[in-house]
């Protein structure tokens, strides 16, 4: 009787234990699985984040190269082409986790939609500027045919070069400056002295031109000391935005005729300073001769 309570309580403690043995294994077992299942995953992911990250290098090559063909397109490429070198930034920096991975798909896949429209703008934009060279190329070839032709016509535009030319503004040509010394009968006398100067003596020549218009012709005589100051009147005219301040203006009475003009500006001796003096000579607002001198 006893034997046979002592095998009761053996065998019961033989199941006892290999109800523990069976638990433990099929823990163990969901435990690797769970980590093999892991590790899968985490392998996944990885390869998943590396294989985004190729495609978007991928979508900024295409950029690349785009951008190289240099359209109107170009500003549009080139900002398109940030927001996928943000996104790899980004998504380098990421978990590489299936939240984000859907996230940055959804951003990668509306990159590559703008991507395929902006690039089928711009090989447009490219066959229309093949096409456009084409034209030109074709102007190029008819119109060196025009000008061989037209070569048998030289003497006749020659004859027109020299018409046109002669209706050009009027040219202002020997401008000349000197100090003037005054005696009391009246006879003037050269001078390089500033104080023996009485006047400062300006001429210059208005070429004969035939088909320019005739009648009076004002221009504006500027002089200026060495101290940078304007002589004489010193009054300012307004051409547009420019304002010219001048010494004096002198008024030739214009006949296409060449003509020699000479006029005076009046001073005494303290009024001259010592040093370079300019002259300019104005038409309206156009510098059309100028000139130094100095005085001693």
């Amino acid at each position: 009787m006893e034997n046979e309570r002592n095998n009761s309580s053996l065998k019961a403690i033989v199941v006892v234990l290999a109800l523990l043995l069976a638990g433990s294994l099929a823990y163990i077992f969901k435990m690797t699985t769970d980590s093999k299942t892991m590790q899968t995953e985490l392998t996944n992911e990885k390869s998943e984040k590396a294989k985004f990250i190729t495609e978007l290098e991928d979508l900024k090559a295409s950029y690349d190269a785009a951008l190289q063909d240099n359209t109107t397109l170009s500003d549009d490429l080139e900002a398109e082409r940030e927001k996928v070198i943000n996104l790899i930034a980004d998504l380098k920096k990421s978990k590489g986790d299936a939240v984000s991975m859907r996230k940055y798909r959804d951003q990668f896949n509306q990159l590559e939609k703008k991507m395929k429209t902006l690039l089928a703008e711009n090989d447009m934009l490219k066959q229309k500027n093949q096409s456009l060279t084409t034209e030109r190329d074709s102007t190029v070839v008819v119109l060196g045919q025009q000008k061989r032709f037209n070569d048998t016509l030289v003497v006749q535009n020659e004859n027109l070069a020299k018409t046109v030319e002669k209706a050009s503004k009027l040219s202002i040509m020997n401008l000349r400056t000197k100090a003037i010394k005054v005696r009391n009968s009246g006879k003037q006398i050269d001078t390089d002295k500033a104080s023996r100067a009485d006047q400062l003596k300006v001429c210059f020549a208005i070429a004969a031109n035939e088909i320019a218009k005739s009648g009076d012709k004002t221009y504006y005589v500027q002089i200026i000391d060495s101290k940078n100051n304007v002589l004489g009147e010193k009054k300012i005219q307004n051409f547009g935005e420019m304002s010219l301040t001048y010494s004096f203006t002198t008024i030739v009475a214009y006949d296409n005729k060449a003509v020699d003009v000479c006029e005076f500006l009046d001073g005494k001796g303290k009024d001259f300073e010592k040093g370079a003096y300019f002259v300019n000579i104005y038409d309206q607002s156009e510098l059309v001769s100028k000139t130094s001198f100095s005085l001693r």
